[in-house]
């Protein structure tokens, strides 16, 4: 029992691994799967370009605290405010610095972003690549998968005796048909002799009956009595009495 329980267990384990190897399933999977990384690889790259938006918008509000500084600076120097144009000073500085770190950070950001869509270029490059060779290679596996069935198919034909038993009762039937062809040739040959036999016999006698008569009307052969009138001539004959000189 545990046996059979066993081998039952084997053969739904190997059915699913056939299945789960089948190369048009796993095909359509990688075909799906890269696909789906368009989605996630498009995010990222939107997440490169909004580091470098916002950077961006940084750099210009740095640049115009730059000159709103210097404006200061210049007036608070024209003033005769010497502490005031100090203070601007010291806060310009400051924000030079920024300014620089910023620009830095955004350089990068940019060169992130051109090398992010320069690999979704190369990425969708090759994933219609892949696409395109798989949806061929689908198409060659079932064009394979339909041949094996015709060939199973014409192997168990062949195998079922079929073709064998079909040719064989074809060829008795032609025999049958021949034999009985043949039989009713004869018979009817056997007929047709028989009647010629017979209507050439009748024309023969008539034909004889015929010359016959031809040589009485030209006198060359004597008329010939019926059987009748001559067996009455002899029978007079008889019954007269012989006379005596």
């Amino acid at each position: 029992m545990w046996q059979r329980f066993s081998r039952m267990i084997r053969s739904f384990v190997g059915f699913f691994i056939s299945v789960a190897e089948d190369p048009e399933l796993i095909l359509q999977q990688n075909i799906r799967d890269m696909n789906d990384q368009v989605p996630r690889m498009n995010e990222s790259i939107a997440m490169v370009k909004a580091n470098v938006t916002l950077l961006e918008k940084e750099e210009a509000k740095y640049k115009d605290d730059m000159a709103n500084l210097t404006a200061k600076v210049k007036a608070a120097i024209q003033a005769n405010r010497d502490d005031l144009a100090g203070s601007f000073a010291a806060q310009l500085e400051q924000t030079k610095s920024a300014l620089a770190r910023t620009q830095g950070q955004l350089g990068n950001a940019r060169a992130a972003f051109d090398k992010a869509m320069t690999v979704k270029q190369a990425f969708m490059r090759e994933k219609e690549r892949k696409t395109q060779e798989a949806l061929n290679a689908i198409a060659d596996y079932r064009r394979a998968q339909w041949q094996k069935k015709v060939a199973d198919a014409m192997e168990q034909f062949e195998v079922a005796g079929i073709s064998q038993t079909h040719d064989e009762m074809v060829r008795k039937i032609e025999e049958m048909t021949a034999v009985n062809e043949a039989r009713m040739d004869m018979a009817m040959s056997n007929v047709d002799q028989q009647k010629i036999k017979i209507e050439d016999e009748a024309q023969k006698l008539q034909a004889s009956e015929l010359v016959k008569q031809f040589k009485i009307e030209m006198g060359l052969a004597p008329a010939q009595a019926s059987p009748t009138s001559g067996a009455a001539e002899k029978t007079i004959a008889a019954k007269e009495p012989q006379r005596t000189s």
